[in-house]
């Protein structure tokens, strides 16, 4: 008999891969407290959230006042997490996150996750730490998933990059409850699928670094996927990019695996991101119904960029498959 989690957990969960089960795709904007605006001049955050809404996001990381400023509209077709700790470039150490939101006023904001960071190796990671324990206690009390971001970041750092450290990292996460964790890119595929087989959590890459070509942040996404990463966190070469639906929608289509006419017609066309920028109701229902590991399931129109032999090269084996880790 397969066993599962608590009902509400595991339905929250299910509806961040909205999309589909092969992996998610998560746009933060929660950059605003630590560097300031993140909106680009000429538009509002709720325009931005239904560029990125329109382009197949499964889900948008905002501080608690920014929902006040994003229509509900915008969530009907990707997810609400509500980050809970923050700091500001200013600070003496802005490596030293503190809470500034609860798990319960995220739930009464209508959250469907939360999120926290921690800086491994910073001077604060005691109390880092100790908070990702405390807010994972009230998480499992209210059944709402969690979102981990744990960095190696601090003065004891010498490579943010070392794969011994990212495994410390992400291994923190799961040890202290986390469903998901966020976190570098380790540099190779070679290494992602090693640290990503280890987690028993999907391991979602961090963004990186912003990169000027939309070939280059297509190759870092392929690159993840085909670590094993769980999907992408993506927040500046999204929000900062000329045209953020469009590349949302690239984006999301490799971290789906999706073929590409689901992006020529239907819901997250261009004429139709247009449309729903003056509010038009958005739906998930480009999916065919069809699981994408099903034997059945047409794969001979995904993009060949993609470049693997099977989908299952993709995802790092069976553990990281959202349906096995979401649902079992």
């Amino acid at each position: 008999m397969t066993g599962f989690g608590h009902f509400a957990r595991s339905l929250r969960l299910r509806r961040l891969y909205r999309h589909s089960t092969a992996g998610l795709m998560i746009t933060p904007l929660d950059h605003s407290i630590h560097d300031g605006p993140v909106v680009p001049k000429g538009t509002t955050l709720d325009q931005l959230a239904a560029k990125i809404a329109s382009g197949g996001a499964d889900a948008v990381v905002v501080h608690k006042g920014s929902v006040r400023h994003i229509s509900p509209e915008r969530f009907a077709a990707m997810s609400l997490i509500i980050h809970l700790n923050a700091s500001t470039s200013q600070a003496l150490d802005p490596n030293a996150k503190y809470v500034v939101a609860g798990v319960e006023e995220a739930l009464r904001l209508g959250a469907d996750a939360v999120s926290v960071h921690v800086n491994l190796g910073s001077d604060d990671e005691r109390q880092q730490i100790g908070d990702l324990g405390r807010i994972a206690d009230a998480c499992d009390r209210w059944n709402l998933p969690l979102l981990a971001m744990v960095y190696p970041r601090g003065p004891r750092i010498t490579d943010p990059r070392d794969p011994a450290v990212v495994a410390h990292a992400v291994t923190i996460a799961a040890d202290l409850g986390a469903d998901l964790v966020k976190t570098v890119f380790l540099g190779s595929t070679a290494e992602m699928l090693d640290l990503t087989a280890a987690c028993p959590v999907p391991v979602l890459v961090a963004g990186g670094p912003a990169l000027e070509k939309e070939e280059d942040v297509l190759a870092y996404v392929r690159d993840a996927i085909a670590g094993g990463a769980g999907g992408v966190a993506m927040g500046r070469n999204i929000f900062q990019a000329k045209d953020p639906r469009a590349l949302a929608a690239k984006v999301a289509r490799v971290v789906h695996h999706f073929p590409e006419q689901h992006f020529t017609t239907g819901p997250f066309s261009e004429a139709a991101g247009r449309e729903r920028l003056h509010g038009e109701r958005l739906t998930p229902d480009h999916l065919d119904g069809t699981p994408l590991d099903d034997p059945h399931h047409d794969t001979t129109h995904l993009d060949p960029s993609l470049d693997g032999s099977s989908l299952d090269n993709l995802t790092g084996g069976p553990h990281h498959d959202g349906r096995q880790t979401v649902l079992a």
